[in-house]
């Protein structure tokens, strides 16, 4: 199970998501959308999380995490200037208590080092929703990451949920510290930092979409969801590199 979450500028209103959510369908993973911020102009997009569940979810959009940059004539602007924006992507695992996947450090948290609070969830949807605070959200003190959970029903649930991110993005960590570690010793860490590169989608003045891996001028397929190159770009290229 995969949480991918996209935060990019309301500029980028639905590329994004739309991008993944149709890379999806095309790999055969089932794709829902979770949570979302909505931005400040109409149809625009603060940041979602989608949650992509099939064979391999998380090893395919791994290399998915970083910085993308889009270029384009922005839409809200009456010169048609050239405007560029950002999105950060996170893909981050789901693993629940007992996941053979979990760091020794990891599987076992300290109550101690955990901020736990609840708030009502947004959105329409069932009798408890924004009456019943069933949002939860676990704030790990020592590294300060935080995490929500807000697709279920109960409290219960979300917060189960919220481990299991919240365990997925300790165990990211840790795999990137070994990554780092291992890179130092080969003297390669730019080549093992994949998390660290930025794909541009450029749409003027001239169409191109490029990253350290791959490249194609067909930007809007690629935008449209055609991310299959990119990604399997970066699998081969991972696998070159025993990272």
């Amino acid at each position: 199970r995969l949480a991918a979450a996209a935060a990019p500028r309301p500029a980028t209103r639905e590329a994004r998501r739309r991008r993944y959510t149709r890379f999806a369908e095309e790999r055969g993973l089932a794709c829902a959308e979770v949570e979302r911020a909505e931005g400040e102009h109409p149809g625009g997009l603060k940041g979602c999380t989608l949650l992509l569940e099939g064979d391999r979810a998380f090893g395919l959009l791994r290399g998915e995490k970083g910085a993308h940059r889009l270029v384009r004539q922005s839409p809200f602007n009456s010169a048609a200037k050239r405007q560029t924006s950002f999105a950060s992507v996170e893909p981050v695992p789901e693993l629940p208590e007992g996941h053979p996947a979990l760091p020794p450090d990891v599987a076992e948290l300290d109550p101690a080092d955990l901020e736990i609070t609840t708030a009502r969830a947004g959105g329409a949807g069932g009798q408890n929703v924004n009456k019943v605070e069933t949002a939860v959200r676990i704030k790990h003190l020592p590294t300060g990451l935080s995490v929500r959970a807000a697709r279920e029903r109960s409290q219960a649930l979300n917060k189960q949920a919220a481990f299991a991110l919240l365990r997925g993005k300790l165990a990211a960590v840790v795999a990137d510290q070994r990554a780092a570690a291992l890179a130092d010793v080969r003297g390669d860490r730019v080549l093992a930092d994949f998390g660290a590169s930025v794909r541009s989608y450029v749409l003027h003045p001239y169409k191109m979409v490029k990253d350290d891996v791959h490249e194609s001028s067909q930007a809007l397929d690629v935008l449209d969801g055609a991310l299959s190159p990119f990604v399997d770009a970066r699998l081969r290229a991972r696998a070159r590199d025993g990272t």
